[in-house]
């Protein structure tokens, strides 16, 4: 756990940067992307594949909890974490429609996670010279982590696509229901491309040589043709939801909503 109310939210950024919902729009994404995961608990393919999913999740946790309490210090309302987690509505929420996304099977899941790992572990990357020191510190401490995300996810992406006719038909699948939903992930909105021109934010063209780089040699190996010509699906990072986050905020903010008070 990274040390509260040491880097104070006057000194985080320029004041003109909107720095607190960028903040919070990467809290989103991985509380969204950890409860997911988190619902494939007793019921993956194999019991290794279970637990890897299940510690997945745990990290993208422990990193939104990072983030969404470094949230609460930038707004300075008295808001918490829990409050910021547990108690918007979906309208508030700025997650990407990619993990928002049904798990549907197995090979669903993966396509959606290496999608997010190939973007989040090169972010992350970036971030470590980020000159707010908060931003920098999470990335440093996430950053092992979502190399590894973004090893198993590749590799289980070589797995089904060089493997059974079973196992590409469903990567098959995955891709094209998918694969529309990646692009919103390097689109910078208003408020990104703000954090952009003041320097605490990554031009996210820099990133897409080496994301690119990865993904071609993934799907080279797993047999795999690149998707062309697919149209981009956006929205998410400006509240606009697809009908499946409603449905997983219902069950993510039950309890905190049925006994108001209770803490992470």
């Amino acid at each position: 756990m990274l040390p509260q109310n040491h880097f104070s939210a006057a000194d985080a950024a320029p004041a003109t940067a909107p720095l607190f919902p960028f903040v919070l729009q990467l809290a989103d994404t991985s509380l969204i992307l950890a409860h997911r995961l988190s619902e494939w608990c007793g019921h993956g393919p194999v019991l290794e594949q279970d637990l890897a999913m299940a510690n997945i999740a745990l990290d993208l946790l422990g990193e939104a909890r990072s983030y969404y309490q470094y949230a609460a210090e930038l707004e300075g309302q008295g808001r918490t974490e829990d409050d910021l987690a547990y108690l918007r509505s979906a309208v508030e929420y700025r997650n990407p429609l990619l993990v928002e996304q049904p798990n549907h099977d197995f090979a669903h899941t993966i396509l959606r996670q290496f999608l997010f790992d190939n973007f989040h572990y090169h972010l992350l990357k970036a971030l470590l010279t980020c000159p707010d020191a908060q931003l920098a510190a999470i990335a440093e401490k996430s950053v092992k982590e979502a190399s590894y995300h973004l090893k198993w996810s590749s590799e289980w992406v070589i797995r089904l696509g060089d493997g059974t006719p079973e196992s590409r038909q469903r990567l098959d699948k995955a891709i094209a229901t998918l694969w529309r939903f990646g692009e919103e992930l390097t689109t910078p909105t208003a408020m990104e491309k703000a954090l952009q021109e003041v320097g605490v934010l990554p031009d996210y063209a820099a990133l897409k040589p080496a994301m690119q780089a990865h993904t071609e040699y993934v799907f080279a190996e797993a047999t795999l043709p690149l998707p062309t010509q697919v149209f981009a699906q956006q929205g998410g990072k400006n509240g606009r939801h697809t009908e499946h986050l409603g449905y997983l905020l219902s069950e993510l903010q039950y309890m905190q909503r049925t006994y108001p008070g209770l803490t992470w």
